[in-house]
């Protein structure tokens, strides 16, 4: 299924220390309502299936209620990937009205005091678990993001028992690439090793719940599912330009959120045709690869993280990816 991301917005009303984006105040050249219609009609004519309206935070859009409409009506499922802790019982009412078919909430640890911190929000943690169960009692399903790093990792595996727990559909981990604010914190990435074990851990958690268990920007998962014998329906790992790109709230059509390289922008030329035609996407489903990733066995399956070859190799962004244990 081919998902474009649209940052819908620079605002938030949280500054994470993680925050690709490095978002917290809105920015003046976001695009309009009519802009963003503009967009969703071109990315529905592209043959993209399911659209993720993020940030930013996507609820601080007064419009964002018209927006995810649009795309449902469109045909175009609509999905949020959110802070949560706006999301009241009203709020999630509202979503599941207008067509949102799910949505992907950040919970980065079990222990209040260090989610809140990370997060820099006083009461963080209890207004994002209590718009899970805000989603659950609307009937609106949605799924556990966590970003994984040194000080979390051990308790990778308990956030998605308590996924399960509080009725989640899925809990998708995100390996850190150090881009925007990230890039503070590069010293909290797994290294080769951990970053290894831990796709194994979560692989092998797999096959202990009911649940969907999805490594992302960690492509080397699809390789490691297969060797363990664990079904899983994702066939590729790094998406970046193939199936999936995003949209920056300015309108800039990129890869993905952590690989910085401009397409196009939305506002000079039609994204259908930004997606067709950009030479950085044809690049990226060449699969012509330098390095440990040009020479990998998986490749096809795999393809490394673009992002990451990217910040490691002076932007070079089909260059092999350090941080894979095959590539030492």
């Amino acid at each position: 299924m081919m998902i474009v991301s649209w940052n819908t917005t620079n605002k938030c009303n949280m500054y994470c220390s993680h925050c690709y984006r490095d978002s917290g105040k809105k920015y003046k050249e976001e695009l309009t309502t009519e802009q963003g219609k503009k967009l969703i009609d071109e990315i529905a004519k592209a043959g993209f299936k399911m659209m993720i309206f993020s940030g930013g935070e996507p609820l601080m859009r007064k419009d964002i209620f018209e927006l995810i409409q649009y795309a449902s009506d469109l045909g175009v499922i609509p999905v949020l990937g959110s802070n949560g802790t706006l999301i009241t019982l009203d709020i999630a009412k509202k979503l599941k009205k207008a067509g949102a078919k799910s949505i992907g909430i950040s919970l980065d640890s079990l222990n209040e005091e260090k989610h809140n911190r990370f997060r820099s929000h006083e009461n963080a943690w209890k207004y994002t678990v209590q718009g899970m169960e805000n989603c659950k009692e609307a009937g609106l399903k949605f799924q556990v993001h966590t970003t994984v790093m040194k000080w979390n990792k051990e308790e990778i595996l308990d956030i998605t028992d308590f996924a399960v727990k509080i009725g989640a559909s899925a809990h998708h981990i995100f390996f850190l690439v150090p881009t925007g604010r990230g890039n503070e914190i590069e010293e909290q990435a797994l290294d080769s090793e951990e970053y290894e074990i831990m796709l194994q851990n979560i692989m092998k958690k797999q096959q202990e719940v009911n649940i969907e268990l999805k490594p992302t920007c960690a492509p080397q998962f699809v390789r490691i599912a297969e060797n363990l014998g664990v079904k899983t329906r994702f066939k590729r790992g790094c998406l970046a330009g193939i199936s999936y790109c995003i949209v920056s709230p300015k309108g800039n059509v990129q890869p993905c959120a952590y690989l910085m390289e401009t397409a196009g922008n939305v506002k000079e030329k039609a994204f259908n045709d930004i997606w067709n035609d950009s030479s950085i996407f044809k690049n990226l489903r060449s699969l012509d690869y330098k390095g440990s990733c040009g020479k990998c066995s998986y490749k096809e399956s795999c393809g490394g993280c673009r992002a990451r070859a990217a910040h490691y190799n002076n932007g070079d962004y089909m260059s092999g990816e350090n941080s894979c244990i095959l590539g030492e």
